[in-house]
């Protein structure tokens, strides 16, 4: 399948938790960055990388906006990077990602974000956003240059997709699964077979 949205990896964090940069963090023999990079490559998408803290592979990367950093900046990155089409963002440290929920968000793309809801809590770093978000974006970073990803919703149309929506598209939440501790990190190691 080939798409006209943009994949966007957020390599942004200093991966304090995990003690070493996580795109670089092997899994299962391969980086961790690049489980994530070809998953969405194999959605039908073009991968860039937003932070510029954590090289992944051969992709180009693209600094956070200057004065910002974390998720949000990166996703400001990522939508004027993107010349208006939708962004599909995931973050590096999220290796589990299944090609066909990338398909399925950008299937659903009707509002300003699609965002899959787990919990009761809405995972941000696995959605779709589109460039109408960018004035809000704005808004929310001059008030404060730190301000997180769910700091936006309030200020966007967001779709939200519920557990019984995306497990009729064969997800079970392992594509938004953060590998942030070495714990995290051996629990996905043993979840794949593998030895840590």
């Amino acid at each position: 399948m080939e798409s006209t949205a943009l994949g966007a990896i957020l390599t942004g964090g200093q991966s304090t938790r995990m003690g070493e940069d996580k795109a670089l963090v092997r899994l299962a023999g391969k980086p961790m960055g690049l489980w994530v990079a070809e998953a969405i490559e194999a959605a039908g998408l073009e991968v860039v990388t937003f932070g510029g803290y954590q090289r992944v592979g051969d992709y180009e990367t693209i600094a956070d906006p200057p004065g910002m950093h974390g998720p949000l900046a990166g996703l400001m990155a990522a939508l004027e990077y993107s010349e208006h089409r939708p962004v599909f963002i995931a973050a590096v440290d999220q290796p589990l990602l299944q090609p066909h929920t990338v398909e399925a968000l950008l299937s659903t793309w009707t509002h300003d974000a699609v965002i899959p809801m787990d919990e009761d809590r809405p995972q941000v770093t696995c959605a779709v956003y589109r460039a109408s978000c960018l004035p809000a974006i704005r808004r929310v970073t001059s008030v404060n240059p730190d301000a997180s990803m769910r700091d936006l919703l309030e200020y966007v149309s967001v779709r939200f997709v519920e557990p019984d929506e995306w497990a009729e598209w064969g997800e079970d939440g392992r594509s938004w699964r953060s590998v942030d501790t070495p714990e995290d990190l051996a629990a996905v190691h043993e979840l794949l077979g593998e030895p840590k």
